[in-house]
């Protein structure tokens, strides 16, 4: 299948929202035949945990606020322009050095991981967001959390 070209407006986007975390996911795995997906993290904000990805490979980049990336055992404070790469497989967190502000874009590759926030978005939706569907769907799109 030929992929087809897209764009975005700046307020574009599918809006997933679950627990303390909102999400705008700017292209998925269906739009880019799985090669990539890229969503941005805005406010309001969680930091996440310690945490490893079997299937997919992040990098973030930093659109607004100072954000302190944990991969492995470095850390790397990054502000606006700065960016990291956490590949799989390696454990990685993510917090804001103010809590709650700053803006974030992600792309992981290979796309999909998308899955995993509709998941948590429909399950904030229909009230049913909790322990459990956090570990069915951590589970499901191969994340383990280690803190």
């Amino acid at each position: 299948m030929q992929l087809q070209p897209f764009a975005l407006e700046r307020n574009d986007g599918e809006l997933l929202v679950f627990g303390e975390l909102t999400i705008v996911m700017r292209a998925s795995a269906e739009k880019t035949s799985g090669a990539f997906a890229l969503f941005e993290e805005v406010p309001p904000l969680a930091d996440t945990p310690l945490h490893v990805h079997e299937h997919e490979d992040e990098l973030f980049y930093v659109l607004e606020g100072d954000h302190v990336l944990r991969v492995g055992e470095e850390e790397f404070p990054i502000g606006p322009g700065g960016m990291v790469f956490a590949p799989r497989g390696i454990p990685h967190s993510q917090r804001r050095a103010v809590p709650g502000k700053g803006r974030l874009l992600v792309m992981t590759v290979p796309g999909g991981l998308e899955g995993f926030f509709r998941h948590l978005a429909a399950a904030h939706e229909a009230g049913t967001l909790g322990p459990d569907v956090y570990a069915a769907a951590s589970e499901k799109y191969g994340i383990t959390w280690l803190g």
